[in-house]
């Protein structure tokens, strides 16, 4: 079977799809499109503020669909991160230091010089990284299920129930070539299996589910997709017994600086409370709030929840 084109992830909706080069590399970006009568319609794109979307681990541009046609008063951009969905696919620079670069040479490729970075799982990470390495282009940072690296390394390490939840499937991905077979055999089904263990219930049977894993399941297997999306995994557990991944955990130590909310599924079996308590050390700015009834894709899962919350947090970032 021929793989996939990375034009399957050009999904039409409400928004406009665009190519963005920075830090050296192409990035696919999808843009929404401002209602025809809205106040601001007249507003060059830079008047309004810039929040920028990253994906987590296995997934693209699509999962923030939500909230680019829910949230309003700001330029919203979603990104295929380096590796992922239309973006290019390079063979190296999935460290946390080059994925800060990617993000804080976006903002200015769109014409920005700050944005708040609204961010999933590793695209989580991102956020955390890119705030503390590049501070002066991130105004504040909103993370769901995505507590700071050191918080959550401790937890994985101190806590046997987050230990469990974590390291199996980070260890495994250590090897080569065998996590990309197995992420992209019999039409990416081990990706559906990865996201329906990490689901709610409730979402897994809903149409928009359904959807979405289909669509997962077209752009894992782009070639190199599936190397680059484990390649994030690679670094965050081979660094450790690096001097490089040494020095980047004790840059991440530095408290943060810009407001920072934590939402997190209160059913989420993939990222436990404790981590997220831990995050509060590093983010004294901060806010927590736990969404009912989502699993580890609460910005998925329970989407009206997860707009009021950042709209509520752009608002005040923005008053």
């Amino acid at each position: 079977m021929t793989p996939p084109d990375p034009s399957v992830v050009r999904i039409g909706g409400p928004w406009r799809h665009l190519d963005v080069h920075a830090n050296g590399i192409r990035f696919h970006v999808v843009e929404a499109q401002r209602p025809s009568g809205a106040d601001d319609v007249t507003r060059p794109l830079t008047d309004r503020p810039l929040v920028i979307l990253l994906h987590g681990f296995g997934s693209f541009w699509w999962s923030w669909r939500h909230q680019l046609t829910g949230l309003s008063g700001a330029r919203l951009v979603a990104v295929d991160l380096r590796g992922y969905g239309g973006s290019d696919k390079p063979p190296r620079g999935y460290d946390g230091w080059t994925l800060a670069g990617d993000t804080a040479g976006l903002v200015r490729a769109l014409g920005h010089n700050s944005a708040t970075l609204v961010g999933h799982a590793d695209g989580g990470l991102v956020c955390w990284a890119t705030s503390v390495l590049h501070p002066r282009v991130v105004k504040a940072i909103a993370v769901v299920s995505s507590p700071h690296p050191s918080a959550l390394r401790a937890s994985a390490l101190r806590r046997r129930d987050q230990g469990r939840a974590l390291l199996p499937s980070m260890m495994r991905y250590q090897v080569p070539m065998w996590p990309e077979r197995a992420l992209t055999r019999h039409n990416g089904a081990e990706l559906e299996r990865l996201v329906r263990s990490r689901a709610s219930e409730k979402w897994q049977v809903s149409e928009d589910f359904a959807e979405t894993v289909g669509h997962l399941r077209r752009a894992v297997q782009i070639p190199s997709a599936a190397h680059c999306a484990l390649e994030y995994q690679r670094w965050a557990v081979r660094s450790q017994l690096r001097a490089e991944g040494r020095r980047f955990m004790r840059s991440m130590r530095a408290p943060l600086s810009v407001p920072m909310l934590h939402l997190r599924g209160d059913a989420d079996p993939y990222v436990l409370p404790d981590p997220v308590y831990r995050t509060q050390r590093y983010a004294p700015h901060g806010r927590c709030v736990s969404i009912a009834g989502a699993g580890h894709f609460a910005h998925e899962e329970q989407p009206a929840a997860v707009n009021a919350q950042l709209s509520r947090f752009l608002s005040q970032v923005y008053a």
